[in-house]
């Protein structure tokens, strides 16, 4: 599911999750989902490079281009009276 390459480059400078979230001032956890493929805010990804000691237009050395935003992945939201009706309740 992974659609960057955070996790291969902060392992190649030997750091942990927990290092590298206390430098870009970010949680671990977010480290975590981002590395598992979900999506992060622009400003996320922006403290992630330069805590990696990268230059923002070095991005794509982490972030592949064709990311779409949180935005564009989320799915539709769903009235309440929509999903009644598909399972049947009144």
């Amino acid at each position: 599911m992974a659609n960057n390459r955070l996790r291969a480059f902060r392992e190649s400078q030997l750091l942990t999750k927990a290092e590298l979230a206390r430098k870009a001032g970010i949680s671990t956890l977010t480290i975590d989902r981002i590395e598992a493929g979900y999506p992060c805010r622009m400003d996320t990804k922006r403290k992630i490079i330069l805590a990696l000691g990268l230059k923002i237009s070095d991005k794509n050395k982490i972030f592949q281009d064709n990311e779409t935003n949180a935005e564009e992945r989320e799915p539709e939201m769903v009235s309440a009276g929509s999903v009644r009706r598909r399972h049947g309740a009144r």
